[in-house]
């Protein structure tokens, strides 16, 4: 078996990718936060945590971006294991495998542009501040922005994702389980 080496930013791998799910989701993971198959993250043998990946399907030319959160896989000849979420958004949750290209988003990549999934609009508060708990706890971060007018609305926004894609791939699993109208934002404030 090769010795894992860390990836430079841009550096690229291209291998077997897998993804889990249950009985790990809700578990903690070796970053030590709780695994939730619904977030856009992977298990890698040798990256920080917290280093973004760009992870691409070979076989259908489809990427996602992906936070490092866990350590693995630990099957030999697999390179990364992605959470269930970045698995369905390279069409990879039925084959269970795909061969593919990873490569390390370099820090000035992130800073360019993040985007955010809309959920909801609220004039009322507490309806917004009950959304934005609901999302948090299911997707990891979300936030309120107050929308100007009369009168004022609250608008919902989970997550803050590096590229269009990732959110896009976000988007579609939000609208399968929790809201049907969620879309894609960009973000203009940090």
């Amino acid at each position: 078996m090769a010795v894992a080496v860390p990836l430079p930013p841009g550096g690229q791998e291209t291998g077997v990718a897998s993804w889990y799910g249950h009985p790990y989701h809700g578990r903690q993971a070796a970053s030590g936060e709780i695994y939730d198959m619904d977030q856009l993250t992977a298990a890698h043998r040798t990256l920080p945590f917290g280093t973004w990946v760009r992870v691409e399907n070979l076989d259908n030319g489809k990427s996602v971006e992906v936070r490092i959160n866990d350590r693995g896989p630990f099957v030999e000849g697999r390179i990364i294991d992605l959470s269930r979420a970045a698995a369905e958004a390279i069409g990879m949750v039925g084959p269970g495998t795909a061969k593919v290209r990873l490569e390390v988003i370099p820090p000035k990549a992130l800073e360019a542009a993040r985007f955010a999934v809309q959920v909801g609009v609220f004039s009322d508060l507490d309806n917004a501040e009950r959304m934005r708990t609901q999302m948090e706890r299911r997707y990891g971060s979300a936030r309120l922005l107050p929308r100007p007018g009369d009168p004022a609305r609250w608008r919902v926004l989970v997550g803050a994702l590096p590229a269009q894609e990732s959110a896009e791939a976000l988007a579609a699993v939000i609208r399968k389980e929790e809201v049907k109208d969620a879309f894609v934002v960009r973000l203009d404030e940090p």
